[in-house]
């Protein structure tokens, strides 16, 4: 049907007859000589028709609209010298027209411009309702060919270094903890449920027991979680799991992967090793797991230097066991102004909602003077200012911002500010101009944190991460004393403020495993009912093994320099996980409800 892609043609082929298949981009009628910009997946190239060369042709012309689908036959030749067009690839030449087909129509008004030329902003709803016309656009044209070659150059790395892709079950057993599971009634087992995966965790364990070594799988993972910009109920990781294997190792093969990755997709030399934290320095410095490292603005414990002042905000917050942080804002006295701190500004509101009450600031004059309430001011003695200002690195006209109670939500208000005030004040670009890759490896998180909901402890990642060694101990007989304060050989992969990816070394030893899921406070009758498969693997010769996950969706949005998973996805959800375009999810018939032995309980207006 065409010989050529429209985005292919270049000066070598002038003089060739082609012929073409496309969408009619643009059409421009210059009084005598119709010009039409022919669109496929390759590229665009200008189609002239001149209506004393094809008569036919110039009639088929004259009625086209946009968007209609076209076969073109025709002849490449030069354009004329003050036609070239320096910002299309085919801008130097141009196809004379002998023939037009029109191979389908467009019947309606279309909901919003598809040309390349037209990048208008248009509702996202509109965008989602429509993708098949938004798939045609450039930007998501191009997205989706970024994490085509993203996906290429990690499989090409993987399979370069051994490893094997496995499919793993979409239909499996529902399991504790993560997120809420998307449930699948069974018509054949009556009264049983499958779940969709959260993640292909113990499938991929199972393969290492089953002697694999080294699997990866761009794997389809489900989550029924509250959903944001860069989250959605279904979504991809490229999964991956190694036997034989120290942290050293995995962490060393996965920095190959990504600067792989970088090197092909963004033409980028990633400098190598990646730095680490330490969780505990991470949340000490930043406040956060997954620092952003671009800028400084890193938090600041003075808990010390203000338990005795006067300023009771300060000193009972350490007296209740908490702390008192600050962050120091270089040209802060002038940015930020005492309205924007104080309730109803903005830099307030963003402590707010992180759980803070507010914030108290001090501004530092000229001298080193410094200038807050009468409260903080007049109980800061000479030595504990000079202090301060020397631990902040605070100077003339640096603003300093503290928040004092729980050392959690302080960390997550000054954590909020912080990355708030940073695109305040231009010290990260807009994501679609960053040209910074702040690779950053957090190391050493807790095994487990506290639900003060539920009073019990949960695993902070997952309940198969192994312990340190050093922390649990050798006798396993003081395993339910030591692994509650144990640190996990688990690592996140950070970049520029988001996570990228984690994983972790993992239990190995079923004597172990029982130990966590009781310490996570599951009896071990329901351990065994869950997760029985598992622990009777373990026992079967299970080899040491760790492995890692990283968001697909999420890394290519980087790549792209998007701020929504959603521009990354050729069909994505809204955040109210619907499928506007196929209006999924829908009703369905009662009869297919009968044959899976469900009833629906939903009323209208009532929350389920």
């Amino acid at each position: 049907m065409r010989s050529h892609g429209c985005g292919d043609l270049r000066n070598d082929a002038i003089g060739q007859q082609v012929q073409l298949g496309g969408w009619v981009d643009r059409r421009r009628d210059h009084g005598g000589v119709i010009f039409i910009d022919l669109r496929d997946r390759s590229g665009t190239v200008q189609i002239t028709v001149d209506p004393d060369l094809a008569p036919a042709a110039f009639a088929v012309a004259e009625r086209l609209r946009h968007e209609t689908v076209l076969r073109v036959e025709g002849k490449v030749r030069a354009r004329p010298a003050e036609s070239l067009n320096e910002r299309l690839a085919t801008g130097a030449i141009e196809v004379l027209a002998s023939g037009i087909a029109v191979l389908n129509e467009v019947r309606g008004n279309l909901p919003f411009p598809v040309s390349v030329h037209d990048e208008e902003n248009t509702r996202e709803e509109l965008r989602l309702r429509h993708r098949y016309l938004d798939l045609r656009r450039e930007r998501m044209a191009r997205n989706l060919r970024l994490r085509h070659a993203t996906v290429k150059a990690a499989r090409g790395f993987l399979e370069g270094e051994g490893f094997i892709e496995v499919e793993t079950p979409v239909l499996t057993r529902s399991t504790p903890e993560g997120a809420r599971d998307y449930l699948v009634p069974s018509r054949v087992c009556g009264g049983e449920w499958f779940a969709l995966p959260q993640s292909p965790q113990l499938f991929k364990q199972l393969l290492m027991v089953g002697g694999l070594e080294r699997y990866y799988q761009v794997a389809r993972c489900f989550r029924d979680e509250d959903l944001r910009a860069d989250r959605q109920p279904e979504f991809t990781q490229l999964d991956m799991e190694m036997s034989f294997m120290d942290q050293e190792q995995i962490l060393a093969l996965n920095e190959g992967l990504i600067a792989a990755i970088w090197k092909q997709v963004k033409g980028i030399e990633l400098p190598r090793p990646f730095p680490r934290l330490t969780w505990q320095e991470a949340m000490a410095r930043y406040g956060t797991d997954r620092p952003d490292t671009r800028y400084g603005m890193e938090l600041t414990d003075v808990s010390d230097l203000v338990a005795s002042m006067g300023f009771k905000v300060f000193s009972g917050a350490v007296a209740a066991g908490g702390s008192v942080k600050c962050i120091a804002v270089a040209g802060g006295n002038e940015a930020v102004s005492n309205v924007r701190i104080k309730p109803g500004g903005d830099v307030f509101s963003e402590a707010q909602k992180a759980g803070a009450g507010g914030l108290a600031f001090i501004r530092v004059r000229a001298g080193g003077e410094i200038d807050s309430i009468g409260a903080i001011k007049d109980n800061l003695s000479a030595e504990t200012k000079a202090e301060l200002l020397q631990r902040t690195g605070a100077g003339e006209g640096t603003l300093l911002l503290f928040g004092a109670g729980d050392t959690a939500t302080v960390n997550k208000a000054l954590d909020r500010v912080r990355q708030y005030l940073a695109r305040e004040l231009g010290l990260v670009p807009a994501e679609r101009d960053n040209d910074q890759w702040n690779f950053l490896w957090v190391v050493d998180f807790p095994m487990f944190e506290f639900n003060a909901g539920e009073n019990r402890l949960e695993a902070l990642h997952h309940p198969f991460c192994a312990p340190h060694p050093a922390d649990l101990g050798e006798d396993a007989s003081q395993w339910a004393t030591t692994l509650p304060t144990a640190r996990a050989q688990a690592y996140d992969l950070v970049l520029n403020g988001l996570e990228l990816g984690g994983g972790s070394l993992r239990i190995h030893d079923s004597a172990l495993q029982r130990q966590v899921l009781q310490t996570i406070g599951l009896p071990l009758a329901e351990a065994e009912r869950q997760f029985g498969f598992l622990m009777e693997a373990l026992d079967m010769g299970a080899p040491p093994h760790g492995g890692i996950a990283f968001g697909m969706d999420r890394l290519v949005m980087l790549l792209a320099g998007e701020e929504s998973i959603r521009d990354t996805i050729a069909f994505p959800k809204t955040q109210q996980a619907r499928c506007l375009m196929t209006q999924a999810p829908a009703d369905v018939a009662p009869k297919q409800l009968e044959e899976l032995h469900v009833a629906s309980t939903w009323e209208e207006g009532v929350d389920g």
